[in-house]
């Protein structure tokens, strides 16, 4: 994806500046900066209706006909990764993965993918034989096999259990170590954002109000002291009251 206004070239950090959104009157992003660096996993909180999908789609490139300013310049090769994973059920899971690379090396390459998200071996599979956690592992890698400098990724573990949300959580940390992209994350769970994120914004009325570094250890444990006061910090800033958490 190239840059959107400015004349800039696209590197690997994301630059936005005033960004401004909005949907009839309603303003839903309101002069919003960000930077984001290479290879920093962020991850983005707010209420329902902040503006994290809005924000998220604006870096996509995905609301083109959405009335708004501001510059957003990001790099080049980006991927999106939703919360279903929107393969497409006439293709086979190999197909779905290597959909739109070019070059010789294209098979190969999808193969590798699906082997580093535990998948090797289902490449003729159709996406109705998998389950949900197997169909986001495809998405993750169709989104990967790319190697983007950027990673978008709006809720993609929402829909899944407990148990295979975790497991997905390792997955992505350790895919992300691997190809270092830049990541934005965007969710809901306060818990999840310090599980996988150096950074954690939140966003309120069409502004980003939190910006917390996260320096914590790997592998996290949600028993660490700092994780719980990370924690708290996030939803104390979100309005939760603790006492009813």
């Amino acid at each position: 994806m190239a840059t959107h206004a400015g004349g800039l070239t696209a590197t690997r950090t994301v630059l936005v500046r005033g960004l401004r959104r909005g949907f009839g009157a309603r303003t839903v992003l309101d002069g919003l900066d960000l930077e984001i660096g290479a290879g920093e996993f962020t991850a983005l909180l707010g209420r329902s209706g902040s503006g994290k999908s809005t924000l998220l789609r604006a870096l996509a490139g995905l609301d083109r006909d959405v009335a708004g300013s501001g510059l957003v310049d990001v790099p080049e090769r980006s991927s999106v990764v939703f919360q279903d994973a929107r393969l497409l059920p006439w293709q086979r899971v190999l197909d779905n993965v290597v959909l739109g690379l070019t070059g010789p090396d294209a098979q190969e390459r999808g193969r590798a993918a699906l082997a580093e998200v535990g998948l090797a071996g289902r490449e003729r599979a159709w996406p109705n034989e998998l389950s949900g956690g197997e169909q986001q592992r495809v998405a993750l890698a169709r989104a990967l096999v790319s190697e983007p400098d950027l990673l978008l990724a709006d809720e993609p573990f929402g829909a899944l259990d407990a148990l295979t949300r975790l497991r997905m959580h390792e997955l992505l940390r350790e895919l992300c170590t691997r190809h270092r992209p830049a990541v934005l994350l965007v969710t809901h769970d306060v818990d999840e954002a310090v599980t996988l994120a150096d950074r954690v914004l939140l966003i309120d009325d069409g502004r980003l109000t939190v910006d917390i570094a996260i320096d914590l250890p790997a592998p996290r444990s949600h028993r660490q002291p700092r994780f719980l006061a990370y924690r708290e910090q996030l939803l104390r800033a979100l309005g939760v009251d603790q006492k009813e958490d």
